[in-house]
């Protein structure tokens, strides 16, 4: 394997973990090995519009998470781990796949614990005819040095944010430091691939887009992230405000968590993201108003 080094001493999220995985020992994300565990790959529909657009995103869905969500929707792939191994090659594979069934690209989702796989099979994939873009969409729990490894293999992001206050990281997500963390991965992110760019169809050819889940009872802090958007990214990014939360996994155990949000915390939201002029992106059920770069 080209790049088992970074598996050999594990550093490559913010855990620091340390461990040996080529040796199967387990950090927090707990995948082990050279392969890949993958819950599902398919063409997918329910993305932001530029990303799923007509064709569909070809979403490949790994198994294991480097957060610990108590409320995530996806815990059975996230938490418990479902799903396949595969090796690199046919990772590279499953990829062209995707491309063969005419996906506007791929999208990785939360791969952040298998970068090393996944650099090495985009290059594999790459040589045997991939061309459409790549988008690394993750809870925006990325150590910088890590997303420079990929600056050259990464065409989008689709990024959370997810907090603005690392005690509720902490308590409902086991996320230590998650806010300059997740905020210096964003500028990285932004660095490296600015504005979101579209082909002439509307279609995503680069560039960042930034996922803001509205929690109850403002748990997300999600004012403060835009207030940090608007001062260090600015008002060209685009951004999905999202109001899909609902009470699931262990979530019942918060009471606080333990309830959708109101249609006016979210309106709330939406409206003070307008006032910052961070108009450009998507609401739930309505458009942000905004354009996106055509070039």
């Amino acid at each position: 394997m080209k790049y088992s080094h970074l598996l050999s001493d594990c550093n490559i999220c913010p855990r620091k973990c340390g461990v040996n995985r080529l040796k199967g020992e387990k950090g927090v994300c707990g995948v082990i090995g050279e392969n890949v565990k993958i819950a599902s790959f398919n063409i997918h529909h329910g993305e932001e519009p530029p990303i799923s657009g007509y064709n569909g995103s070809g979403t490949i869905f790994f198994s294991g998470c480097n957060l610990k969500c108590v409320y995530c929707q996806n815990y059975p792939i996230s938490q418990m781990r479902y799903g396949k191994e595969y090796s690199i090659t046919e990772l590279a594979e499953i990829m062209l796949n995707l491309q063969d069934r005419k996906a506007h690209n791929l999208n990785l989702v939360t791969g952040n614990h298998y970068i090393p796989q996944i650099i090495e099979a985009i290059e594999i994939a790459k040589k045997r005819g991939l061309t459409i873009p790549i988008v690394y969409n993750t809870s925006g729990y990325d150590l910088t040095d890590t997303l420079k490894l990929m600056e050259n293999h990464i065409d989008l992001y689709l990024v959370d944010m997810r907090y603005s206050n690392d005690e509720f990281a902490v308590k409902y997500s086991s996320a230590p430091n998650y806010t300059e963390i997740n905020r210096q991965a964003i500028i990285e992110m932004y660095r490296q691939k600015g504005d979101l760019k579209t082909r002439k169809d509307g279609i995503a050819k680069s560039g960042v887009i930034i996922r803001l889940l509205v929690l109850p009872d403002n748990i997300s802090g999600t004012r403060k992230s835009l207030k940090f958007i608007r001062n260090n990214i600015g008002t060209d990014i685009h951004l999905s405000i999202m109001d899909q939360y609902f009470p699931t996994y262990k979530a019942k155990k918060f009471p606080e968590l333990n309830r959708k949000i109101y249609e006016r915390e979210y309106g709330e939201i939406v409206e003070f993201a307008e006032k910052l002029s961070l108009t450009n992106g998507w609401a739930q059920e309505s458009v942000i108003r905004g354009d996106y770069d055509k070039s």
